[in-house]
C-alpha cells in the first residue's frame, strides 16, 4: 500500500513536471523566432525557461529512481546471485542513498528559507524570485526520500531489481 501510494505520487509529478519541459522548449522557440526574424529579443526568456529547466530538473529525481533511470555500478554485483544483490542494494540505500537524500533535503530546506527570508530575486534582466525554486529542491529531496522508502521496501519484499534479475 504505501509502496502504491509513494510510486504514484511520484508518477504523477513525473508526468506534471514533464509538462514544463514542453513549455520551456516554447519559450526558447518563442525567444529564437523573436530575436532572428522581428530582431526583437525578450528580456525574459532566458531567466524563464533557465528557472523552468532548474524545475524540470530537480524535480524528476524521484520519478527516475521509480522507473530505474538512474545511474548504477553493477560490475560487481552482476556476477551475484539474487540473495547477495539484494543484500548489496539495500546497504546501498543505507550507506549511501539514505544519507545523502537527508542531508540534501535539510541542506535544501535552509537553503529554501534562507532565500524565502530575504525575498531573493535574480540579477538578470528581469527580476525573478529564485526562492520558488529552491523550495522546489527541498520538495525533490522528499519525493526522492520517499522513492527511496519504497524501493527499499521492494527489495526487502523481493520485488527489487535484484529480484527481478532473476
Amino acid at each position: 500500500m504505501i509502496m502504491r501510494a509513494i510510486d504514484g505520487l511520484n508518477e504523477i509529478v513525473g508526468r506534471i513536471v514533464a509538462v514544463v519541459a514542453i513549455v520551456f522548449a516554447a519559450i526558447i522557440i518563442f525567444d529564437v523566432v523573436m530575436r532572428y526574424a522581428f530582431s526583437e529579443p525578450t528580456r525574459w526568456a532566458f531567466d524563464v525557461s533557465k528557472q523552468l529547466f532548474g524545475f524540470y530538473f530537480v524535480l524528476l529525481g524521484g520519478y527516475a529512481l521509480r522507473h530505474g533511470a538512474h545511474v548504477k555500478v553493477d560490475i560487481l554485483t552482476e556476477k551475484f546471485g539474487p540473495g547477495a544483490r539484494r543484500i548489496v542494494d539495500l546497504l546501498g540505500y543505507v550507506i549511501f542513498f539514505f544519507p545523502f537524500a537527508w542531508v540534501f533535503l535539510t541542506r535544501s530546506w535552509e537553503f529554501a528559507a534562507r532565500s524565502w527570508a530575504q525575498g531573493e530575486v535574480t540579477y538578470g534582466a528581469i527580476q525573478m524570485p529564485v526562492y520558488p525554486l529552491k523550495m522546489a529542491m527541498c520538495v525533490a529531496a522528499g519525493l526522492l526520500l520517499l522513492q527511496g522508502v519504497s524501493e527499499v521496501l521492494k527489495i526487502a519484499l523481493g520485488r527489487g531489481e535484484a529480484a527481478r534479475d532473476t
